[in-house]
């Protein structure tokens, strides 16, 4: 598989994220750590897709599929998130190349997540 159908295939929504977060699998969110601290998912484990951000450039982590090697083992399920959903596409597609066989990235990210979260609460206070 190929780019864009790769990714396709191993992108969930978040709906679909949240099932399987709930059942014991682990959260992998690629944010920055600053971002990170700001706010996330409850249990979620932070390694960062890249080193450093700036409006010129983006640097990839290099360190990347070793951290997640050290935390993670390749036949393990898991959710991998960012901010939006961008991020974490690349980041899926690294690891799904480095042999992780059931990783998934969570479409709409951190920023969906969030967006559920908020929609179940208004539905729960009805």
């Amino acid at each position: 598989m190929e780019g864009q159908s790769m990714i396709e295939s191993l992108t969930v929504d978040v709906i679909e994220a949240r099932k399987v977060v709930a059942s014991g699998r682990r959260y992998l969110d690629v944010r920055l750590p600053e971002v990170f601290e700001a706010g996330h998912v409850e249990g979620a484990i932070n390694i960062s897709f890249y080193s450093s951000v700036t409006p010129e450039e983006k640097v990839k982590n290099p360190q990347f599929v070793q951290q997640v090697s050290e935390l993670f083992g390749k036949d393990d399920e898991f959710i991998v998130a960012c901010n939006s959903g961008v991020r974490s596409k690349l980041a899926t597609l690294d690891l799904a190349n480095a042999g992780f066989k059931n990783v998934k990235n969570m479409a709409g990210g951190y920023l969906a997540w969030k967006k559920t979260e908020s929609e179940e609460a208004l539905v729960g206070s009805n």
